[in-house]
């Protein structure tokens, strides 16, 4: 395959990005950073298997001329990576990372890019002992203390998080991270009200707001990659029904079908407010992936150790963990740490890099918008 009919120049991402910058907010609100971060390893990681690939097919054209009679060995058209619509417009207009042209094609990134790779160790993983894990998470998020969200009311989030990218200037690449930050949010069950305070998303100290329509008029519908409560509420409790829903509406998206649904899962748990039936449900139709181990210490953004469930990506290396409190049980947050060496520029992310932290401080129901929970009392 000729790759100069696949691949897209950056400056067409960036065209692209702007194009699709109206559909921006149809991105899951709790996953900018992450995206971002996503968003630019895709494209190095295409780049960088193109690149491959072409150079395999070159050396196979070349041995086929020089030796009679050896055929050349076919491989079957590969699918496209296709990065998703939503992260290009999202990194490209809400976040930080911008596609640059010049003097040399990169990412620059914004003044809170300050500080060193972000590292961890890297805690024992087993398959050991999943189901009953599982299990006890299963059985804590069902009785924990959950009310029902009225409409009107606002379900808050409040978060810190952190991040660990590759960062490329004028053909140089580094490790950077954007520190520790707090985040919070607010929606509406309908999805239709929002507001978010985030200033690795937006500098005011004010936020902005996620309220809909957007300026297009556009109102996107509820969907697993972007939620609303109402959304949750009506989706299957059955794990077997729930996990086949996933694989089927995420059918083409990240890295494998197995790890999609996994992420999938993860994002429900982050920042979402799932009620507590569907919440034992994801957890239990987590238990059903393949390749699903557990860590037996990892540790939040905000410092608390915790036992993770957790699955390693393949194809980049990296483990997704969500960490769980060891005694009660509760969910405190997730992060994502390189487990494998990579080569050529990857090898920069070196196993025990940690490429995105949150923790969930606190996840609770408000009557008005940019309410807190002290400021309710």
């Amino acid at each position: 395959m000729n790759a100069n009919t696949s691949r897209q120049h950056p400056a067409e991402w960036d065209q692209e990005a702007q194009l699709l910058s109206q559909t921006a907010r149809d991105l899951p609100t709790g996953r900018h950073e992450f995206h971002k971060e996503r968003l630019m390893a895709q494209i190095h990681e295409q780049i960088q298997r193109e690149e491959r690939e072409e150079r395999e097919e070159r050396e196979e054209r070349t041995a086929a001329t020089a030796v009679p009679g050896k055929a050349r060995r076919f491989r079957l058209p590969r699918p496209a990576i296709m990065l998703p619509a939503m992260a290009a417009a999202l990194s490209a207009v809400v976040v930080a990372g911008i596609l640059t042209r010049g003097g040399g094609e990169g990412v620059r990134e914004s003044g809170v890019a300050t500080g060193p790779a972000l590292t961890t160790d890297l805690g024992t993983a087993t398959t050991k002992g999943v189901p009953q894990l599982i299990d006890q998470i299963s059985l804590a998020a069902a009785e924990s203390d959950h009310p029902t969200v009225k409409p009107g009311q606002y379900i808050y989030i409040e978060s810190v998080l952190a991040d660990t990218f590759l960062k490329t200037v004028d053909d140089k690449t580094s490790l950077a991270s954007h520190k520790l930050h707090r985040r919070q949010i607010w929606n509406s069950p309908d999805g239709v009200k929002g507001w978010l305070i985030d200033p690795a998303v937006n500098d005011s100290p004010e936020g902005e707001t996620l309220s809909l329509p957007d300026e297009q008029g556009n109102t996107p519908k509820a969907h697993l990659g972007s939620p609303s409560y109402d959304y949750l509420a009506k989706l299957t409790t059955n794990p077997d029904a729930l996990l086949a829903k996933i694989y089927k509406e995420t059918k083409g998206q990240g890295n494998s079908p197995d790890q999609q649904a996994f992420t999938t899962i993860g994002d429900l748990l982050g920042e979402s407010y799932p009620p507590p039936e569907l919440y034992s449900a994801l957890f239990e139709a987590a238990a059903r992936i393949p390749g699903v181990v557990v860590v037996d210490d990892a540790v939040d953004a905000a410092g608390r150790h915790g036992v993770a469930v957790a699955r390693l990506d393949e194809m980049s290396g990296q483990r997704e963990e969500w960490i769980f409190d060891k005694k009660t049980h509760v969910y405190l947050g997730s992060r994502s740490v390189q487990v494998k060496q990579l080569k050529g520029v990857d090898a920069l992310m070196k196993p025990g890099t940690v490429t995105f932290t949150r923790a969930i401080k606190n996840r609770a129901v408000v009557d008005d918008m940019k309410q807190t929970p002290s400021q309710a009392g």
